[in-house]
């Protein structure tokens, strides 16, 4: 990797510095100390403040704690570097429990939506493998199981518990737009009427959002989407395109809904694409309202929503079933909004430091050098190397 003026400018003064440390550099302390008072996070507190509460759950995120007993062990195990890291005063298991428990997981909500926009910002002009000008999303949800006797409060089925975390990922740069947790019994075609889409811009989402409502309202705006339709789909052939069609293509057809809910709820035309994966052999059948691109494309921009299951694999790898540090809400949400800002950290660091590989590789090689203290430039680039 060849080291540009401001990298060659960062790494030196990060030199000497904890990798932890210089990830946290990369945080607007202005903007969390607004979070924090805007919510009373600081009201009856002595010692513990929700900075340090931040730097303890962040670390065991980054470093994959399975335990808050082994967060404080790990942690008061390198008592000496502790200072350095930011941190003020010995750790407890029980001031770090009572501080998830009590404290308003709204906080580090508002936070991770500051570092969005942040985050966003620098990826606007990433590669994107697919010939468009508009901002690409992809739409889905991820249930995080949970134990019913210990997590009550999030009942979903009859011997379970569970959350969803609900995802618009912008795909240049696979930086999360919009997130929302909710329990699990909260259907995914719900959120359709939250996500915040700019016009012109398209979201792709596979058929458990086929809501003909949502999706005029999403037409609407105007915006764009392409969904993977349903196999009981009842529609009429108004007009199709036969000739030059590329391979693996079999239809592209201006439809018309015929089902009376349906042909209410959407009342204009819509394009469906049939077809057929060259690799899986798999039949796809989508649908649309952007006329304006080749069939290909549309097949091209569902394959993207792969983005957003790479992104809840990460998170699932880090939020394991046994890896939560609380069991009421507000500790169960403060730890995946804390998850989901070192995710943006170190989306933020990677541009600023002119990182080349995926965020994913990246927080592989960060999980197991929090103490080094190498520059992360140089961290990144040995373990490419070797």
């Amino acid at each position: 990797m060849v080291l540009s003026g401001t990298t060659r400018g960062a790494a030196a003064m990060n030199k000497g510095r904890m990798v932890f440390t210089q990830l946290l550099q990369h945080v607007p302390r202005y903007e969390f100390d607004k979070c924090v008072e805007r919510y009373g996070g600081h009201s009856s507190v002595r010692t513990f403040s929700c900075w340090n509460q931040f730097l303890c759950m962040a670390f065991a995120q980054l470093t994959g704690r399975t335990s808050l007993r082994d967060i404080v062990v790990c942690l008061n195990s390198h008592h000496e570097k502790l200072h350095h890291m930011g941190f003020r005063g010995r750790l407890s298991r029980s001031t770090l429990a009572d501080a998830n428990e009590r404290r308003d997981f709204r906080i580090f909500e508002d936070f991770a939506n500051v570092l969005i926009p942040v985050a966003r910002r620098l990826h606007r002009d990433d590669a994107l493998a697919l010939d468009l000008d508009q901002t690409l999303y992809a739409l889905d949800s991820t249930t995080i199981d949970l134990c019913l006797s210990v997590f009550p409060w999030a009942h979903f089925r009859e011997t379970k518990a569970a959350v969803k975390m609900h995802t618009l990922l912008d795909v240049r740069g696979a930086i999360p737009a919009f997130i929302t947790v909710t329990t699990g019994k909260v259907h995914d075609v719900n959120v359709l009427d939250d996500i915040p889409l700019e016009a012109s811009s398209i979201v792709t989402m596979d058929r458990a959002y086929v809501d003909f409502a949502r999706l005029y309202a999403i037409h609407r705006r105007p915006a764009f989407f392409v969904v993977r339709a349903k196999r009981n789909l009842r529609f009429r052939r108004i007009d199709s395109v036969n000739r030059h069609k590329a391979p693996g293509v079999r239809a592209d057809q201006t439809i018309v809904l015929t089902g009376t809910k349906s042909r209410q709820a959407y009342p204009e035309p819509l394009r469906r694409v049939s077809y057929v994966d060259p690799e899986s052999k798999k039949r796809l059948v989508f649908l649309t309202n952007h006329f304006a691109i080749p069939a290909t494309t549309v097949a091209d921009i569902y394959r993207h929503r792969w983005q957003v299951e790479l992104f809840f694999k990460w998170v699932k790898q880090h939020l394991r079933i046994k890896a939560f540090y609380g069991t009421s809400p507000n500790a169960v949400k403060t730890q995946i909004w804390i998850a989901i800002s070192l995710y943006l950290l170190v989306a933020i660091t990677s541009k600023t430091l002119g990182l080349p590989p995926t965020l994913y590789t990246i927080l592989q090689i960060l999980e197991v050098n929090a103490f080094e203290k190498k520059t992360i430039f140089q961290l990144v680039s040995d373990a490419l190397h070797d």
